[in-house]
């Protein structure tokens, strides 16, 4: 199996991706936690590597560094919030934050420019990251095309310890710019335990599968550097893809297949009840007859990842949309309520964050 994380990957068998690429299951880790969290109860979070390390860090209020990329490539959506929300909880914990923004891997791999990739992701990720709860003390926000004089000769000293070869084995088809790119992702990865950032210190990254191989290649050269850099390998949490409205992939390319943090109350309400994909019957006598199916239902997805955090309330749905008395339109008039419950106080959020833009950039 091989996953390309510059392509649309969309993952199914987690089952899989946990038995060839040694990734550790969740299964009863939530309860270990030291705050609740609602992706890692609900499954959302299905597999991990070393977590350990930062439960224990944050147990003992040990320095630990939470670091994410992020891809200025679109509007921001609900996929996008998953790791927003985790970038928080582990702040939460304790963690420092580091945020990098992948302006060269944009350039390199989508052709986005310096200026319009700095535009995205300060309009669309950083602002929306301040509203779900960001922090700008202990956090790091920078674009990689700004890095340090350090961070900028660490990706390239990181080279030495890998081969083409080897990195063809972990992404198959390469370019030059496919290469540059893996290595800087590995400097992003590693860097926060460099002295300059007072490390060796854990560090745990939350990605979606299709990130899984600089995860790999960051841990395997992690492993090669520790006689010089005395590095900790890096641990990772890895959550499933937030379906898209129709089924698919949430993708801002196709806005009617996501939720945007920026939709009005009549857009949210149009998406779901024209686009959700349905685990109802094609009738209502045959609805009521034979149940519907929530577990692929996208109304009930999207209510049990992220927005009804009652359990016995979560449940009731379940089990009376599977009978067959609660009916699919009942269940998405649930759903919309729900979303745009949290888009009403998210978006005055996102008002207040504009003016807190400049407490988290860094300026080299």
């Amino acid at each position: 199996m091989q996953i390309d994380p510059w392509s649309n990957v969309n993952v199914k068998d987690y089952d899989r991706v946990i038995k060839e690429f040694g990734v550790e299951k969740t299964e009863n880790l939530h309860k270990k936690l030291p705050l609740e969290n609602i992706y890692f109860k609900r499954g959302l979070i299905f597999g991990h590597k070393d977590l350990n390390k930062i439960i224990e860090a944050s147990t003992k209020k040990k320095p630990f560094v939470m670091l994410t990329g992020l891809m200025p490539s679109g509007r921001f959506h609900l996929g996008h919030k998953v790791v927003a929300d985790l970038m928080v909880y582990f702040q939460n914990l304790g963690a420092e934050c580091y945020v990098a923004v992948a302006d060269i891997e944009s350039f390199l791999t989508r052709n986005i420019p310096l200026e319009q990739a700095k535009k995205v992701a300060i309009e669309e990720y950083l602002t929306n990251y301040i509203a779900l709860g960001l922090k700008p003390k202990k956090t790091k926000f920078y674009f990689q095309s700004n890095g340090s004089k350090n961070y900028m000769n660490f990706s390239k000293i990181v080279s030495k310890k890998t081969t083409f070869n080897e990195l063809k084995s972990v992404y198959g088809d390469l370019t030059p710019e496919k290469i540059i790119s893996a290595l800087t992702q590995v400097a992003d990865i590693l860097h926060p335990q460099l002295k300059e950032n007072n490390g060796p210190k854990p560090v745990v990254v939350p990605v979606g599968t299709d990130q899984l191989p600089h995860i790999s290649l960051a841990r395997d050269i992690a492993y090669r550097m520790r006689s010089e850099y005395n590095f900790i390998l890096p641990s990772a949490t890895f959550h499933k893809l937030i379906p898209g409205v129709k089924g698919g992939k949430m993708a801002s390319s196709d806005p009617s297949s996501a939720i945007f943090l920026t939709d009005s109350p009549e857009e949210v309400t149009t998406k779901i009840k024209k686009y959700a994909f349905s685990g109802g019957q094609k009738s209502l006598k045959e609805h009521k007859e034979k149940g519907g199916n929530p577990d692929i239902d996208i109304s009930f997805i999207y209510l049990k990842t992220m927005f009804e955090p009652d359990d016995k309330k979560l449940n009731k749905i379940y089990q009376d949309y599977k009978s067959g008395s609660l009916l699919t339109s009942e269940l998405k008039e649930i759903t919309i309520e729900k979303i745009n419950s949290f888009l009403k106080d998210h978006q005055q959020k996102r008002k207040q964050a504009i003016k807190q833009i400049d407490k988290f950039i860094i300026k080299e």
